[in-house]
């Protein structure tokens, strides 16, 4: 058991200008480190990252080569004489759906390419700069998808809104 006296107990008061004054006071040079098992799980999702990216280049040039496709498969099949829903749509509005499908997927691919070249640059020198490169682009990948799936959300309420709304006005 420890006895403390009066003598040995220090109470200190803190002043407010004092304590803001040290609240901002941060030091110039904090550090991150990062073992050895952390740089190769991030030198491995940049593998992996990398990967992914390219498979997306390649879908956003299989999309748009669809978006010139499409239309004409459309007209092929209303000259075969088979009823098509999308006839009435038309061609150019088709193509560019698929345009705007194609280079929206472009984007997070893009941004995930950087990421992957970024971290393995950032691993493979020990650079600081490259990982908060790699990093901003990470956010950048993640906060595009976040904005996407908002908007797709929205997107089905007010699909479900619409037929609700629809419904009740049928019966």
């Amino acid at each position: 058991m420890f006895r403390v006296s009066k003598k040995d107990l220090k109470i200190n008061t803190i002043n407010m200008e004092d304590f803001e004054e040290k609240e901002t006071e941060q030091p110039e040079n904090e550090t991150l480190v990062i073992t050895e098992d952390i740089r190769s799980y991030i030198y491995e999702t940049a593998k992996w990252a990398k990967f992914l990216s390219i498979v997306g280049f390649v879908f956003c040039v299989l999309i748009v080569i669809c978006a010139f496709f499409v239309p004409a498969v459309l007209s092929s099949m209303a000259s075969m004489g088979r009823p098509n829903p999308l006839a009435g749509v038309g061609s150019a509005a088709i193509t560019i759906i698929y345009l705007l499908i194609g280079l929206l997927y472009f984007y997070p691919s893009l941004m995930l390419f950087k990421y992957a070249t970024a971290a393995q640059k950032a691993t493979l020198f020990l650079d600081q700069q490259s990982l908060g490169e790699a990093m901003s682009k990470m956010k950048s990948f993640f906060k595009f998808w976040g904005v996407l799936t908002v908007i797709i959300i929205g997107f089905y309420a007010v699909g479900i809104l619409f037929a609700v709304v629809a419904s009740i006005g049928v019966s």
